[in-house]
């Protein structure tokens, strides 16, 4: 994928917010991003064999080089779903090595081999357990199959890199779907102001969730209006029994029960000096993005989100079973609101940038999922007199 793909803002989309130099989680100092994706394969599912669209993605929250902790905390607003880690996380307050995401059923492996791969890289823990969430792509790719394995997982990990973050149909998001478009991995980040302290929030989205009709874009409900290009199967030959969708050129099945169910992980980085408690409080703030969008966390659901400060590089030391004092910077309780407003802006983005950056894929029976129409966006949005440029 190229790293000059066109993002939301290219489109003239309208944002809240000031962003980093690279619009990306990346901004957030020391934060590292890595891919790992599997596509191949096409036709008729056969477990063990494709078609297969899946794959990794890595957040290291201090680089690859860095181990030590990080203040983290969390939030589900609709768990069914998976964040291995949570427990562990909630009642340490601390993100130890990096988050992971990958599909459902992949979660086993990507911890363990990512297990492994601290240990490799010489990281020291007498026990640790692996933060890995998960969206599904069983309905596109062969979920059952097994494919990703332990190498699949290290070149995430060693692929981790500071800078550009390559999004759309990447990494965990190579079988995703988002108000029925494609979906997948996007970024956002926004700074904060000098007065208000300068800090930045960056935001990276596994976005897999959504029906068309609740889709909204700068507060328009575009996805009335985008009524073309449903997802559907290319040869009613390999259309499921149990299909979600109609056979291109019949009648697509919209806004089934099925397709407004999903799920999202999103995970928020900062360089606030951030304890847990506030960062379980900036976690929430997703969720009101993802409302700004149209979403409504179904039943069937699994949102969950986790954020983590890169500040306080040394507290992990209060971790230690030495009752010695750690001392740790603390930000005020009461000027949080710009940075829950900045984790609201770029998680809005990020997930708008998800569907601007993924393309039209074909993957298991022929299932096709379309890729965000930009000039029909950009004309709804200029018809409301939204489009910036």
């Amino acid at each position: 994928m190229s790293a000059s793909r066109v993002r939301a803002r290219d489109l003239g989309i309208p944002f809240s917010g000031t962003p980093g130099p690279l619009n990306a989680i990346t901004d957030v100092a020391g934060v590292e991003v890595g891919h790992a994706t599997l596509s191949w394969g096409e036709g008729r599912l056969e477990v063990g064999k494709g078609p297969v669209r899946t794959g990794v993605t890595a957040v290291f929250p201090r680089g690859r080089a860095d181990p030590r902790l990080a203040f983290g905390g969390s939030f589900v607003l609709s768990g069914t779903g998976e964040l291995t880690g949570l427990a562990y996380l909630e009642e340490r307050g601390f993100v130890e090595g990096p988050v992971m995401i990958t599909n459902s059923h992949s979660i086993g492996v990507v911890r363990d081999a990512s297990i492994q791969w601290m240990l490799q890289h010489g990281w020291d823990f007498d026990a640790t357990i692996p933060i890995v969430g998960e969206t599904y792509d069983g309905f596109f790719n062969d979920i059952n199959g097994g494919h990703i394995r332990k190498e699949h997982v290290w070149q995430a990990l060693d692929a981790s890199r500071p800078g550009v973050v390559h999004e759309g149909n990447v990494g965990g998001g190579t079988g995703m779907m988002c108000y029925e478009f494609k979906g997948g991995i996007g970024t956002s980040s926004r700074r904060l102001s000098d007065p208000e302290g300068g800090y930045t929030v960056g935001a990276l989205v596994q976005a897999n969730y959504g029906s068309r009709a609740q889709l909204r874009i700068a507060g328009i409900t575009v996805g009335r209006s985008l009524t073309q290009d449903m997802p559907c199967y290319t040869d009613p030959a390999l259309r499921p029994e149990l299909s979600r969708y109609g056979v291109c050129g019949g009648s697509p099945v919209s806004g089934a029960k099925e397709c407004r169910d999903g799920s999202i992980i999103i995970v928020l980085a900062t360089d606030a000096p951030l304890l847990p408690h506030q960062l379980n409080r900036l976690a929430k703030r997703p969720a009101l993005a993802i409302g700004r969008l149209g979403g409504v966390a179904a039943s069937w659901s699994g949102d969950i989100f986790i954020a983590f400060s890169t500040a306080n590089a040394d507290a992990g030391k209060s971790d230690e079973a030495v009752a010695k004092a750690c001392q740790v910077t603390l930000y005020p309780n009461r000027a949080l609101t710009p940075l829950f407003e900045a984790a609201i802006d770029a998680t809005e983005e990020a997930i708008v940038n998800a569907m601007v950056a993924a393309e039209t894929c074909t993957g298991a029976n022929g299932l096709r999922l379309s890729a965000l129409p930009h000039v029909r966006v950009q004309e709804i949005l200029r018809a409301h007199r939204l489009l910036s440029i």
